[in-house]
């Protein structure tokens, strides 16, 4: 009996064994929410956006919600373009000299100071036989040859003249001085300035400002760049943002001239110019008339790299941008190009905008598609009778430009041997730019919060940025669904697998819940580098920190953010971002249509902070928590969440947006070094519980942000090991 029954208590042993590694085995995977090899259908998997998609702008219902718009808006343009906040006014030291009379009007050379040693060069035209003040027309060129310069071939003049394009040779030889001459006979001050790389304006070359298609290595150090680098973009500096500003101080010296009327500015420019007019026109107040020519559509926003930067068209477009000229006067001109279907795409939205701000007759766009891209006379007919019914001049229609004497090259140029040309090449941009680092710095710098109202103006300035660089906050209940997708009840938990959608984004999310059968009305939202992989073992049971919230009631949730986890098809970890398809390697291109991974990732978070904030369930506390990579993402996240969140730990692991080297870094998000890097957005937390570790020593910003916010007794900082910083977050928890 005793050896009969040896080989069945080993066969027993050997089943008992084997079922017991089948259990383990079936157990020892990280859980998946998708079956093995399938991929979220998430719609920002979908090919990028760039300059020649769609751009449609649907109009508001209510001037309320137009205004809430149309502020937040600004702060993106001017934070896109490198004025969130202002740089400081330095004097413009304008110099103003070389007149030239001519029949009924005279022409100055001028140079004045944008930024100190960088120069906004131009030609002053004034009516003769004027007084008092007089309306001030801005004319940006835009993208012809040699800008102020310019001289169309004679054959290609006389075409034009056989085919209406212009009425006499002189005007279609020299158009760009002959709309300045015309609006000069016409009684208005006018300041042909120049775009950057163009005609006197050569401090930044052409060729870096509209043709780069490379990076320059020897323009990348950590503390000295130039233009196109990363660190640039990491601060918002770019041509666009350059270009821009230099409207906004040839404006501030041309609005305050004697003989201009401060009330009666106009802008013109066709073209890139035509981008720099409803540009100027949408971030400055003092513009009063717009008449952007062959520019503002639905369609191509502007290819030149002088036309785009970060930020600068997420969520928008040159419709919506146009639009925020409502309710001043704003003309246009459209042609057989991108612009020519005006009449029908954006014309009518525009139209529908304006009645809403009661001024439906001040928008027109008049389409002369038997013309190409231009800004002929026929073009500057419809221009000039736009300015002269809204500044009111009282000139019997039609205005019909007359010929002219033009301006040579010499009697143009700013630059003669009395005013010598100033510095130019890479050593100058990289002054340039390290000036406006300083600045920008010591702004945000005197931002350290004191008190409750240095505080308030922290969060208007930095509060504002982050905003605008993450694009939304806490969605609304009922935004962010979930389909529960299977559920599996253990010992003393229940783990549900959710796909949690964004009806805003169309993002669909892997999710993971943990649910304590002893739950105590409080949730962990734990955001991980490996998504919900980070919540496991690798044999698939709770990590000891989840398994300790998981005994103490806590229920805790993980998530694949985009290009996390199940994102993956190859299971490796997403290294380098996408770019949209460009000859011209710039960050702009990119990143002026879509959101940064890292603040889609952001996105993410407050998605399922939505679903969990907003559940059936009512947990009565939602805490959030990243560790190692994920802190970062964590303090921008809190920094949007505003009541949602309860206790919120973050471990920075030292991380700095200003460490990184390129823009296609999963962690770049443009700006992130501008506005005090990191700790800038931690201090965004206060006054709400935070738990704080992987800093050698607490952010001088972070303490006078809570000291401010009379909660310097809610911020925890943790100096321990890494290895032990996810006990210690549990600790700080559940205490």
């Amino acid at each position: 009996m005793l050896r009969a029954s040896l080989p069945i208590r080993f066969v027993a042993g050997l089943l008992a064994a084997f079922l017991a590694s089948e259990l383990t085995s079936a157990r020892a995977e990280t859980p998946r929410v998708l079956p093995a090899g399938k991929t979220p259908a998430d719609k920002r998997l979908e090919p990028l956006k760039n300059f020649d998609s769609y751009f449609p702008f649907e109009p508001y219902s209510s001037r309320e919600a137009w205004e809430k718009r149309a502020e937040q808006l600004r702060r993106q343009l001017k934070m896109s373009l490198g004025l969130w906040p202002m740089p400081t006014a330095m004097p413009a030291n304008a110099v103003v000299h070389g007149k030239v009379e001519r029949d009924g009007y005279t022409v100055e050379r001028v140079s004045l100071e944008s930024y100190p040693g960088h120069f906004v060069t131009g030609s002053l035209f004034r009516p003769v036989g004027k007084t008092g003040k007089l309306p001030g027309v801005l004319c940006p060129h835009g993208h012809w040859a040699n800008g102020r310069f310019y001289a169309e071939n004679p054959q290609r003049v006389r075409e034009q003249i056989v085919q209406g394009a212009e009425r006499f040779e002189i005007g279609g030889r020299y158009p760009l001085q002959a709309r300045c001459v015309q609006l000069a006979r016409m009684g208005c001050v006018v300041f042909h300035y120049d775009m950057i790389g163009y005609a006197d304006s050569k401090q930044i070359s052409y060729e870096v400002a509209h043709r780069i298609n490379k990076p320059r290595p020897q323009m990348e150090g950590p503390d000295s760049w130039g233009y196109f680098t990363p660190q640039a973009e990491l601060r918002f500096q770019s041509i666009m943002g350059l270009q821009s500003y230099n409207s906004v101080r040839a404006l501030d010296w041309f609005s305050a001239l004697p003989d201009v009327d401060p009330a009666r500015i106009g802008v013109t420019g066709a073209s890139g110019g035509g981008t720099q007019t409803f540009i100027l026109a949408a971030i400055d107040p003092r513009p009063t008339v717009a008449f952007p020519a062959v520019m503002v559509s639905t369609a191509m926003q502007g290819g030149c790299t002088c036309e785009n930067c970060d930020y600068l068209r997420i969520g928008t477009g040159n419709i919506e941008l146009a639009a925020l000229f409502a309710p001043k006067p704003l003309g246009m001109t459209a042609a057989d190009d991108w612009t020519k279907e005006i009449a029908t795409k954006g014309l009518p939205q525009l139209k529908q905008h304006f009645e809403l701000l009661g001024a439906k007759d001040n928008v027109m766009a008049k389409p002369l598609l038997q013309y190409p891209h231009n800004y002929n006379y026929v073009s500057r007919a419809v221009m000039y009778s736009w300015m002269n019914k809204h500044f009111k001049l009282g000139l019997p229609e039609p205005i019909v430009e007359e010929d002219y004497k033009p301006l040579s090259i010499e009697e143009l140029t700013v630059w003669d041997k009395d005013h010598p040309a100033p510095p130019s090449g890479e050593d100058e941009e990289k002054r340039l730019l390290k000036w406006v680092t300083e600045d920008a710095d010591k702004q945000i710098a005197a931002l350290l919060p004191k008190d409750a109202a240095s505080l308030a103006k922290y969060r208007e300035v930095i509060g504002g940025a982050v905003d605008a660089q993450i694009g939304r906050t806490l969605p609304p209940a009922g935004s962010v669904t979930g389909e529960k997708l299977s559920e599996d009840s253990r010992d003393s938990y229940i783990l549900y697998k959710h796909l949690l959608r964004n009806t805003k984004d169309g993002s669909e999310l892997p999710t993971i819940f943990l649910f304590p059968k002893n739950w105590n009305k409080q949730v962990a939202v734990w955001i991980d580098d490996a998504g919900t992989a980070g919540l496991f073992t690798p044999e698939g049971t709770p990590k000891p920190a989840i398994e300790r919230l998981l005994k103490a009631g806590v229920a805790v949730t993980g998530v694949d953010l985009i290009y996390q986890g199940e994102f993956l098809a190859d299971g490796k970890p997403l290294t380098a971002t996408r770019e949209v398809p460009n000859n011209r390697a710039y960050a702009g291109f990119t990143h002026g249509y879509n959101y940064s991974v890292f603040a889609q990732r952001v996105h993410d978070i407050l998605s399922v902070l939505s679903f969990v904030v907003h559940h059936e369930d009512k947990p009565e506390k939602v805490h959030l928590i990243g560790l190692g990579g994920a802190g970062p993402l964590v303090a921008f996240a809190r920094a949007q969440a505003g009541d949602a969140v309860a206790k919120t730990a973050l471990d920075t692991a030292g991380f700095r947006f200003a460490k990184l080297t390129r823009y296609t870094d999963p962690n770049f998000i443009p700006g992130g070094a501008k506005y005090g890097d990191l700790p800038g957005a931690i201090a965004l937390c206060a006054p709400y519980e935070l738990w704080l570790a992987g800093e050698t020593q607490m952010p001088a910003v972070v303490s006078a942000t809570y000291q401010s916010a009379g909660a310097a007794g809610k911020l925890q900082p943790h100096e321990g090991p890494a290895e032990g910083r996810a006990a210690a977050v549990v600790d700080w928890m559940l205490k």
